[in-house]
């Protein structure tokens, strides 16, 4: 195939990544991973959500990003849980229908690290959250389309925004665990 059809190779240093990108959502993923009795971990994501980010290269701290993510698109692939995740005992989407995350502090810490502190607003309550990304690279697409990729992770307490549900186990425990660990797979496309 000829560069022009394959794209050109990714480039993974944080060099120049100045500009405006907007998140690809059928190519990103924003999910969760909770402890369910126990023993095993019960992995999610959200479907439906859109976000973006102005990266300063040359000044890290002017960079900021903002995602909304809309809690009914929940899907850990059973339909029931799903349900159950919607209402007051977890997300409850009839009254707090989005998720919402507001960028506070961008910083550089390594090669090819991004830090990115920010107000993450469940249920309506806020909390300051970091997110650690890496960077994975970016490529042109063989639509000419400059896409930059990051993969980042962080973990907080559900308790902290208010999801308190859970359920004693027999054997001593709990149904969910608080530590919820949240798995960012971003990949964007950078402004015309």
């Amino acid at each position: 195939m000829s560069s022009s059809v394959a794209g050109t190779a990714a480039n993974t240093a944080l060099d120049d990544v100045s500009g405006h990108y907007d998140i690809d959502v059928m190519h990103s993923r924003l999910g969760f991973v909770a402890r369910h009795a126990m023993v095993t971990k019960v992995r999610g994501s959200f479907t439906e959500f859109a976000g973006s980010f102005d990266l300063d290269g040359s000044n890290w701290p002017a960079s900021t990003a903002q995602v909304t993510i809309q809690v009914a698109s929940i899907d850990t692939g059973n339909e029931q849980r799903d349900g159950h995740l919607r209402t007051n005992d977890f997300f409850d989407a009839p009254n707090h229908p989005q998720i919402t995350f507001t960028s506070t502090r961008v910083e550089q810490t390594a090669e090819d690290t991004v830090a990115v502190t920010g107000d993450l607003t469940i249920k309506g309550t806020t909390r300051p959250v970091t997110v650690e990304f890496v960077y994975t690279g970016s490529a042109v697409d063989p639509y000419g389309n400059t896409r930059i990729g990051f993969e980042g992770i962080s973990t907080i307490n559900r308790s902290d925004f208010g999801i308190t549900f859970n359920a004693a186990l027999d054997t001593g425990g709990v149904l969910v665990s608080d530590k919820i660990t949240l798995e960012f797979d971003i990949s964007a496309i950078k402004a015309q």
